[in-house]
């Protein structure tokens, strides 16, 4: 059955709209109709390079929809059910695995390289990271789709597979962020914002909000931030300056740029803690010197999808999605069609807006 999609042809190409053909579903496997799907940065890195992936593929790693058909062995989901895109689903037998830390799976990404459709002009293709959520329709193995927590339409619920998850999981758990401690997020788009709200569910006291866009304020303050910096050379020294000559307790790094690393890093207090979430590439150096590392007492630590489990996960968003302190719709910045997809990409090159949300 041919479906529209979103196709990358080659790395630093542009995206495609153009038809594909999907299989049914076989023994593993569940086809799911998009309800929608975000437009992540990640998707940006995989087009042009900065993370690996076999191309052609159709991109997209964030989605919801409704299961149309399932192959032989799948019995947690049925024909009609709503369903949250799991792009990286632990396989359970790894090293990590085995040590809870499911989010660092080292078979996480193994799909990705498999076959998963053919354009219409019969070239194989490959989902992007497992899902390829830039389609009407995807088929993916029924590890990469949980069920939609009760209370959250699908088109919110596309968010829970990337945006969400790490943004809260990088304050909850890997920064594990305390009642009262201060907290700067660097990077005002569709993590960092939700990253905001997560501070703010947290109980932080002050939760101060860095771009390099004037324009995101009234975006970062809805969603939590008691204050607001535009990114320049004297940040760091303006966070200080925000918390008692100090700095904050907590700094969440979400656009992967050397220089906001470092100026995280700078911006805690003696024995703070910077989390780490946005992807960089290996041009992004970032130095320090063997003194202060001692001196500061500061630790820094990557977080690699929020440190979360979705499937522990999901029912405690879900929760503060029903009691109105998770507001989902504050992410999304701009409702696109499938066509549209390219332009999002233009727009995330020039630093603009929060999350693009692909409604189908």
């Amino acid at each position: 059955m041919a479906v529209r999609a979103a196709v990358l042809p080659a790395i630093g190409s542009p995206l495609e709209i153009t038809g594909i053909d999907l299989p049914d579903p076989g023994p593993g496997q569940v086809r799911v109709r998009l309800a929608a799907a975000g437009v992540c940065h990640s998707d940006l890195s995989l087009s042009d390079g900065t993370m690996r992936v076999p191309v052609p593929a159709v991109l997209g790693h964030e989605g919801a929809g409704t299961v149309v058909a399932v192959g032989e062995g799948v019995g947690h989901v049925a024909p009609g059910d709503g369903v949250v895109l799991n792009w990286a689903p632990s396989c359970g037998a790894c090293h990590a695995c085995s040590l809870g830390e499911v989010w660092l799976c080292a078979n996480a990404l193994s799909g990705a390289a498999d076959v998963y459709a053919r354009t219409t002009e019969g070239t194989d293709l490959h989902p992007g990271l497992n899902v390829a959520a830039f389609a009407e329709e995807t088929v993916v193995s029924a590890s990469c789709v949980l069920p939609v927590p009760d209370g959250v339409p699908l088109t919110d619920a596309a968010l829970l597979g990337c945006a969400v998850l790490t943004g809260y999981g990088a304050v909850h758990h890997s920064a594990r962020v305390r009642d009262g401690e201060t907290v700067a997020v660097f990077g005002v788009g569709g993590v960092g914002l939700a990253a905001l709200q997560a501070a703010r569910i947290a109980g932080a006291s002050k939760i101060v909000a860095v771009d390099v866009s004037a324009e995101k304020e009234e975006l970062a303050r809805a969603a939590g931030a008691t204050d607001y910096v535009v990114a320049s050379d004297t940040t760091a020294r303006e966070i200080r300056g925000l918390t008692g000559k100090q700095g904050v307790d907590v700094a969440v790094e979400c656009a992967g740029r050397a220089v906001s690393i470092r100026t995280a890093w700078d911006s805690t207090r003696r024995g703070g803690r910077t989390t780490v979430v946005g992807i960089g590439g290996k041009d992004q150096q970032v130095t320090f010197n063997a003194l202060e590392i001692f001196h500061w007492g500061r630790t820094l630590s990557g977080c690699v999808y929020g440190n979360s489990d979705p499937a522990v996960d999901l029912p405690v968003l879900a929760e503060h999605i029903r009691a109105g302190r998770l507001d989902l719709s504050a992410l999304v910045t701009e409702r696109i069609s499938l066509d549209g997809i390219p332009a999002a990409f233009e727009n995330m090159l020039a630093g603009k807006g929060g999350r693009a949300l692909v409604v189908f």
